[in-house]
């Protein structure tokens, strides 16, 4: 008989905190999007791809770009199914055609849309509730999962009850448009770093993004680094996103800057072995406490070391071949994704 999992046994029935790869790279034209797709057949599904109607969209051709970004799903391109779509915003005439238009033409649906400037629950739960009733009137079976991007004081006022809308997965901050949205009260330096991490209104949007997805157990996504010449400062941005925002997601913008990102949020060998032998002495003891160098553990740090070999997993680290058993039927290194 197969030993309990984690994911069974440590959360009270309930599903366990999505877990999503670390990069989220995005791609407008039809080169940028094979670009990004070819790298990711080469990298793995240790970043998704986002194909953009948003800005990618030339004004009135909006449909035709729509019907490209369909092609691009389930093709030969999209090996992982780890590739989603941003349409346009809800004030936008064409957000609606956008769903109808992808959802019908694609071989696969998106992995996942996501919803930009969002102004009010009502507006996004409006948004999640189409996408649901268009995917069940083409016969796909399976929700497709929401992110949103907040970048508006109406997003960020909400950000509790926008992370706990059916169907959301994850939170995106848009640094750039929330700055711009302070009307010059908040400096262009805080576009960029260090002033993004330093300036308070920013600090607190961030920390409130973060706490609303934690509370509800969504992803956070911290926003872009506009460095695209030295990737160490895309490295630190990501590692202060991680180590002290508690972001486990992070948007990209050019090529170069997946991998720093991906390394940023990956976990160290030593903290996946630990965590590896902690879940493991805890599965022989039926997850009762344990005793591990002099330190109990019990259910609460469990679930920590579980998420720390989720995390591992989804930014494609190895996991020893011992901790396997683990993760049911998978296998130590498996494909990044939201279940388990």
């Amino acid at each position: 008989m197969r030993a309990p999992t984690p994911a069974e046994v440590l959360f009270d029935g309930e599903a366990p905190p999505t877990v999503l790869p670390a990069c989220d790279h995005y791609a407008g034209s039809e080169k940028l999007m094979l670009k990004s797709l070819a790298l990711q057949q080469e990298l793995g599904p240790v970043f998704d791809v986002t194909l953009d109607c948003e800005d990618g969209a030339q004004i009135g051709r909006e449909a035709e770009h729509a019907e490209l970004v369909a092609s691009m799903l389930g093709s030969e391109h999209d090996r992982f199914n780890r590739v989603g779509v941003r349409i346009h915003d809800f004030d936008h005439a064409h957000w609606r055609d956008d769903v109808r238009l992808i959802l019908r033409a694609a071989k696969r649906a998106p992995a996942y849309i996501t919803l930009p400037k969002i102004r009010s629950v009502p507006d996004a739960a409006e948004m999640c509730a189409f996408i649901d009733a268009t995917r069940r009137e083409l016969g796909i079976a399976q929700p497709v999962p929401v992110q949103l991007l907040v970048e508006t004081h109406g997003a960020l006022a909400r950000a509790f009850d926008l992370a706990a809308l059916p169907g959301v997965e994850a939170l995106s901050f848009g640094l750039m448009d929330f700055v711009s949205a302070h009307d010059g009260a908040i400096p262009d330096t805080a576009m960029r770093s260090p002033g993004q991490f330093d300036h308070p209104l920013v600090r607190r949007a961030k920390l409130e993004i973060a706490a609303a997805c934690h509370a509800h157990g969504k992803v956070p996504s911290h926003n872009v680094s506009t460095e695209v010449r030295d990737m160490s400062v895309v490295a630190n941005d990501a590692a202060r996103a991680r180590n002290e925002f508690g972001y486990t997601r992070m948007w990209s913008i050019h090529p170069a800057q997946i991998q720093p990102i991906v390394a940023a949020f990956a976990p160290r060998d030593d903290e996946i072995a630990t965590a590896a032998e902690i879940l493991l002495a805890a599965q022989a003891a039926q997850w009762g406490p344990t005793r591990y160098q002099d330190t109990l553990h019990d259910r609460a740090s469990y679930r920590y070391y579980w998420s720390v070999l989720r995390r591992a997993r989804s930014t494609g680290r190895t996991v020893p071949e011992e901790a396997a058993p683990l993760f049911g039927d998978a296998a130590g290194a498996g494909a990044a994704g939201t279940q388990g």
